[in-house]
């Protein structure tokens, strides 16, 4: 018994991995392992018994978390979204735009993988829209089907690292920091990654050509009765609503300035960014709109079917991140404006039916009961390894590593990844999060870059041959049987499962030179935060102690008390003011002028000057 006392912790962690391989859900293997070991520390003596009256608390702090509100809200956003139609919109006409170039559809995929993260966050809705709709079609024209794979379920991984992702609202929550911040610094790694997924395609094109053909010229389905295709419209509406958002940005302080009514000189960053990009993006919308209802012809039939097709949710995408990044909305407003706007996007389109929305609720249900269910059981197992210091033996192990922050940050990041073969990413957020985060704090590590960087890191656990979720995901749509095309009547081979696998590895490669160049470069992540306002204390405390002085002095020579307890504020010119109670100047009867006496109301008993020295221990 002595043995298990001294080592309770280590023994409690090696207790839940034994729960996970017998083959319980991780959640009542969390919550399993929390309650048998607080008995057990409650038996030993090794915490008192009160700790496990803390759970109810704890429990309904959980449900008390207006944070986590925003999973289902995001959720219920991205599945109405995909199942309205959208990703098969998005996939059809901006293969149409790319189509000519070698790569073009995969190309396509990426670009549409990158805006299903950014509308939906939801992984397993963005690999299988997009492999039923781009998979045959990719597989028509002669892609490799090992990139066809990869790139499919590489882009729909994007939805765990670009926002509104619901991992990095549970990293957020999990480290005690802001979800805005959380999300400004995952802007400018998720869609470094998404370059680097546009960076291998290209180099694809140039050096294997063949693996990534180009559209024929039949398969181009918007013609002009001229016999172009339409992209001189496109590419001059794509400038003109560019020169638009950088002239909104440009003039951005002059509008706020016209706006408030007084100068305004400086306009943050993220600001000018977002309004520009709606401003742009409205603006070629309402080209588009007074284009078909005048029927003008300004615009060709690509330019116009893009527009509509891209502008709505881009729109979206800027109101519900905008809003969040300036600070008018919290994430838990921003997921429900999201998802009342992908609900009215659906009606708008035509596209909502009962059995949508039905089928969208049960999901985000389901969804939202998970997470829960997880967070209650880590919960009740955190508690316990906390009582029992657990923290405190982990820090010991890992504050040992050599190599300092880096030697931790790569331990850590080689523990995430192995980890994630078999753990989700909510796992994983809800049971090693909590015990390196604090230890990362007390390293001096700043816990928003550590936040993003295990995203990108737990992102790996959706392309990890074989156990990652987008490949089951990808392997569920894709063909396993030859079958007959139906544009083409030719009978197509189908996509093995070793093809998926062969597809994902340099993706997987990618996603970790991801990691090293956050580790490389943390400004990727910081510099787009806004910078702490540093308090010089002593400052604070020597002027707190200046305006108690001249406060003292003020109610010593500018406050006269009169005899009978009166006090009578001194005149201008220093003499005494008339006595209230006596209606004249002079004392009352049977008082002496000795009576009188100067100073401070109330003694030194109640001397504030005299208090803050004895709190500062002076």
């Amino acid at each position: 018994m002595a043995f298990i006392a001294s080592n309770f912790a280590p023994i409690m962690f090696v207790g839940l991995i034994c729960f996970l391989i017998l083959g319980f859900p991780v959640a009542f293997s969390l919550g399993a392992a929390g309650l048998t070991f607080g008995l057990l520390g409650v038996w030993l003596d090794i915490f008192p018994t009160a700790i496990l009256s803390v759970l109810p608390l704890r429990l309904i702090g959980i449900m008390a978390n207006e944070t986590l509100l925003a999973v289902p809200f995001f959720t219920l956003m991205g599945l109405i979204l995909e199942r309205s139609g959208m990703a098969e919109d998005l996939l059809d006409s901006i293969g149409q735009v790319f189509g000519p170039l070698r790569g073009g559809l995969a190309l396509a995929v990426v670009l549409v993988g990158a805006m299903l993260a950014a509308t939906t966050g939801v992984v397993a809705a963005s690999v299988i829209s997009m492999g039923l709709i781009s998979m045959p079609i990719m597989l028509r024209y002669g892609y490799s089907r090992s990139l066809a794979s990869g790139v499919i379920a590489a882009s729909g991984t994007l939805a765990q690292i670009i926002p509104p992702s619901l991992v990095l609202i549970v990293l957020a929550d999990q480290m005690g920091k802001s979800v805005g911040d959380m999300y400004k610094g995952a802007f400018i790694p998720g869609f470094t990654l998404m370059g680097l997924y546009i960076l291998w395609v290209v180099v694809l094109a140039v050096f294997k050509p063949k693996s990534v053909p180009a559209l024929p010229p039949e398969a181009r389905t918007f013609t002009e009765p001229s016999g172009s295709h339409g992209y001189t419209s496109l590419t001059v509406l794509f400038v003109f609503c560019v020169a638009v958002a950088a002239l909104l940005g440009h003039e951005m302080p002059a509008i706020h300035s016209w706006w408030q009514g007084e100068p305004v000189d400086f306009v943050p960053t993220d600001e000018k960014i977002v309004v520009a990009m709606c401003g742009g993006s409205f603006v070629g919308w309402l080209i588009a709109v007074i284009n078909r209802v005048t029927r003008m012809g300004l615009l060709s039939r690509l330019a116009e079917r893009v527009t509509f097709v891209l502008i709505p949710p881009l729109l979206l995408i800027f109101l519900v991140l905008g809003t969040i990044f300036l600070g008018v909305a919290t994430p838990t407003e921003g997921g429900a404006m999201g998802a009342m706007g992908a609900l009215i996007m659906a009606v708008s389109r035509k596209r909502l039916s009962w059995k949508l929305l039905r089928q969208a609720l049960d999901t985000t249900t389901k969804l939202a009961s998970f997470v829960m269910f997880i967070l209650v059981g880590a919960t009740i197992f955190s508690m316990v390894f906390q009582a029992a210091d657990g923290p405190v033996w982990v820090e010991h192990l890992l504050t040992k590593l050599p190599g300092g922050h880096l030697g931790f940050l790569i331990f850590v990041n080689v523990l995430v990844f192995f980890l994630a073969f078999f753990l989700d990413f909510f796992e994983l957020s809800f049971i090693v999060v909590p015990v390196l985060a604090p230890i990362a704090d007390k390293m001096g590590i700043d816990l928003i870059w550590f936040g993003v960087l295990l995203a990108v890191n737990m992102q790996t656990s959706f392309l990890h041959p074989p156990f990652g979720f987008a490949l089951f995901y990808l392997r569920s749509v894709a063909p396993e049987k030859p079958y007959v095309d139906a544009h083409t009547g030719k009978t197509m081979e189908p996509v093995t499962t070793m093809q998926i696998y062969k597809g994902a590895i340099p993706f997987l490669l990618l996603q970790l030179s991801m990691v090293a160049i956050l580790i490389a470069f943390p400004a990727l992540v910081t510099g787009g935060l806004d910078k702490p306002v540093k308090v010089d204390m002593k400052a604070v405390e020597q002027q707190m102690l200046q305006d108690l002085n001249e406060t003292d002095q003020s109610s010593d020579f500018n406050t006269i008390v009169v005899p009978g307890g009166n006090a009578a504020p001194a005149t201008d010119d220093g003499n005494k003011a008339p006595n209230p109670v006596s209606g004249g100047g002079l004392p009352e009867a049977g008082s002496g002028a000795g009576d009188s006496s100067f100073g401070p109301v109330g003694g030194e008993a109640n001397d504030p000057m005299k208090a803050i020295q004895d709190s500062i221990g002076k």
